[in-house]
């Protein structure tokens, strides 16, 4: 299935059906980060039920610490 993440066309499994199960696949799921499905920004607890389809937009933005 062929995503937009972060403005790039990337291919994914079909098997990943939700943005949590996107994350997961880039080991993201711990991290403190901000999620746009569509252009609408996901809240954390809307990541499991959140579907994905072949072209959906994805912007994802975490934080990085440092000094």
């Amino acid at each position: 299935m062929k995503l937009h993440i972060n403005g790039q066309i990337v291919d994914v499994p079909a098997s990943i059906q939700t943005i949590s199960e996107l994350l997961a696949h880039f080991e993201l799921g711990e991290k403190v980060l901000v999620v746009e499905h569509n252009e609408t920004i996901l809240q954390k607890e809307d990541h499991a039920t959140a579907a994905l389809a072949e072209g959906h937009k994805i912007e994802i933005v975490h934080f990085v610490g440092g000094g």
